[in-house]
């Protein structure tokens, strides 16, 4: 099976706030246990920042952006030349994947980055991914390496996408919380109500709402999900080979694949281009039963500057989001037809992806 295991900053970081080392090393054991029983692993790892605050004393005050951008660039290349070092005991090659979120906007460029990966994993070689933070906009970075790790998990079709954090899983109530109960299975559909609360983690950019979000999503898409504590001891290996022992949460997998084309659209409702509003019938339609395609007949307004081939959000006349898809028309081509009969759709059913 192929794995996409991401390692959290709280995983990889001590409470001083620089690597652990330690606990680095004991998670590259484990990978290499999961290679010798033939697994296929990508690891998408945090502690760039972590390895780079521990090198350098600043003797001025810097911003949060100067911070990331200067500890980031540091840190990233003493934390790939450790697991170089560490993979390299168990004569694993591995490779650095550095990627930024608009790295994933076109489908050219996201087909480039999955044919690297591809390359990479059928040569043996574990791709080791990471964040650019030292050129990457703030408006444009990922909410934190949970969505990078899903969007990663899709793009190689991995069977599972394992998330380790410094909890164990996601509970009915604020984890400490006196009966507090670790949710272990999130079927398809299931109402978390008011379990996931909105705090960040301590060393991180994301939280458990992120977690839980980019889960449902990426198991939507037909993979496998777990949210585990990377501070247990083999909780990999255990994960693997006892499950049912190791606490954790599941998120069940759709029955029904996504392609290829429909995960790439289901990770870029952040770059689209524009907006087209449907009437009630049409937003009723894409979200029944049956496979239907936005025609245009059921379009009333075409917001935004978009060429042929683009993403745009697609949204009902109150602006609540009904879904987001690849185009087959520029705006302006949109705009003279919408509410025409008896032309292509504006989105065909192949390259839509609702909410």
């Amino acid at each position: 099976m192929r794995l996409v295991i991401k390692v959290g900053s709280n995983v990889l970081t001590r409470n001083d706030g620089k690597l652990d080392i330690t606990r680095m090393s004991a998670i590259v054991d484990q990978i290499a246990a999961l290679r010798r029983a033939g697994h296929e692993v990508v690891l998408v790892s945090s502690g760039a920042v972590a390895s780079g605050r521990g090198e350098l004393k600043v003797g001025h005050r810097l911003d949060s952006v100067e911070q990331r951008q200067l500890f980031s660039a540091i840190g990233q290349v003493k934390l790939i030349n450790l697991y170089y070092s560490l993979f390299r005991e168990y004569g694993i090659p591995v490779g650095q994947v550095l990627t930024m979120k608009e790295s994933f906007a076109t489908r050219r460029e996201y087909l480039n980055q999955r044919a690297c990966m591809a390359v990479m994993l059928d040569n043996g070689v574990i791709p080791i991914v990471n964040e650019n933070d030292t050129v990457s906009v703030t408006e444009l970075m990922f909410t934190d390496n949970d969505e990078l790790s899903g969007l990663i998990a899709a793009m190689t079709d991995a069977g599972a996408l394992v998330i380790l954090s410094n909890v164990d899983g996601i509970f009915d109530a604020p984890p400490g919380t006196p009966g507090a109960r670790l949710i272990e299975r999130v079927e398809p559909g299931c109402d978390l109500g008011g379990c996931i609360g909105r705090e960040k983690s301590g060393f991180g950019r994301g939280g458990m709402l992120t977690k839980c979000a980019i889960a449902r999503k990426v198991a939507a898409e037909g993979i496998r999900v777990v949210i585990a504590n990377g501070r247990r001891d083999n909780i990999l290996t255990d994960l693997v080979e006892r499950p049912d022992a190791t606490p954790h949460t599941e998120f069940a997998p759709n029955s029904e694949p996504a392609s290829t084309m429909k995960k790439w659209i289901a990770h870029s409702a952040s770059f689209a281009k524009g907006v087209v509003r449907v009437n009630a019938k049409a937003a009723q339609a894409l979200r029944g039963d049956r496979a239907v395609s936005l025609l245009l007949v059921g379009v009333t307004a075409v917001e935004g500057d978009f060429e042929e081939g683009d993403i745009i959000t697609i949204a009902a006349e109150d602006g609540t989001p009904v879904g987001v898809g690849r185009t087959a028309y520029g705006a302006a081509d949109a705009r003279r037809l919408m509410g025409t009969h008896d032309v292509r759709p504006l989105v065909h059913y192949d390259y839509l992806c609702l909410e």
